[in-house]
Parts: structure tokens; sequence; C-alpha cells
């Protein structure tokens, strides 16, 4: 496995396992799938510290993760959120895992002070990842969002770097 910054050529392999979480789960709230010059966009607008990470396995993208701006004022710039997602059929082969130790590395080295991680529908996996990695769980927003036709809860967990 190979953890590398994205490039334009990966922008179809990133919008098709994003869209399968978009129809299968709640691990976004997006209730529509994005298209291919939306994804493209979305790549696009990534760079330096914000930059799109995947995981390539035999040559094919397995997963990626991304660092997003938390909130626009000024005052929240040194905090970030993080977004991962694996592809189906290579869940369970430590992506995620690896996947987030990368990602937190360029967090780290670009001087974020906080990295938030806002995980919906109670996803058991990926609590325990942003765990073993440090993140402790900051509180819970309560049905906060609707999706499959029920309230979904999002716990938010939190890293701060050391100083």
């Amino acid at each position: 496995m190979e953890i590398r910054l994205a490039v334009p050529a990966d922008a179809e392999a990133i919008r098709v396992i994003y869209n399968h979480e978009v129809v299968s789960s709640v691990a976004t709230f997006d209730l529509v799938e994005r298209s291919r010059e939306a994804q493209v966009e979305w790549l696009a607008e990534r760079s330096g510290a914000f930059s799109v990470l995947v995981a390539e396995v035999d040559g094919e993208v397995a997963g990626f993760a991304s660092l997003s701006q938390y909130r626009e004022r000024a005052a929240y710039r040194s905090t970030v959120e993080d977004s991962i997602y694996v592809d189906g059929g290579h869940r369970g082969l430590g992506i995620a895992d690896q996947l987030l130790g990368a990602l937190l590395e360029v967090g780290r080295t670009s001087g974020f002070h906080s990295v938030i991680a806002r995980i919906g529908g109670g996803n058991s996996a990926s609590t325990a990842l942003h765990a073993k990695h440090g993140f402790t769980e900051v509180g819970v927003e309560r049905q906060v969002g609707r999706k499959f036709g029920r309230w979904q809860d999002v716990t938010v967990m939190q890293l701060v770097f050391d100083a």
C-alpha cells in the first residue's frame, strides 16, 4: 500500500468511494451523489495543508482522506476537520489507520493546533480508529441530521497537538 497525494486522475475513484457512502451510510450527511464535475472541482480546490491523500493498493485507489477548514471565522484557523473514506472491498486492511496517521502528520507539520472528527450515525469503527490516534470524545450532537428516514447523531472527537 502506498499513501500519496491525490492527483486529478484520482477524482473518479474518489467520487465512486464517496458516492457509495452517500447512498448507503451515514458516514456523510450528503443526500445527493457528487457529479464528475463537482468531484473534479472539489479536488482542484484542495492544496497545501488541505490536500487530499489517497491509499493506493495494487494500482487502485482504495481510500482517501482530507483535512478541511473547520469554520470560516478567523479565530478557528488553527483547527481543521478530518474526513476518511475507504472502499468497501478494502476495509479491514488497516487502510483507514494509515490514512489517518499520514493525515495527522500533515496537520501537525502544517502548524494546526487541533483536529476535529465529526462521526455520524454511531460509527463505532471510526470512533475506535480516532481514539487509537489520540482523539477524545468532546460531545454528541443529538439528532442534527436526518438520513434514511431517521434522525442521526454526530459524535464529536478532538485531537489537540502538543505545543
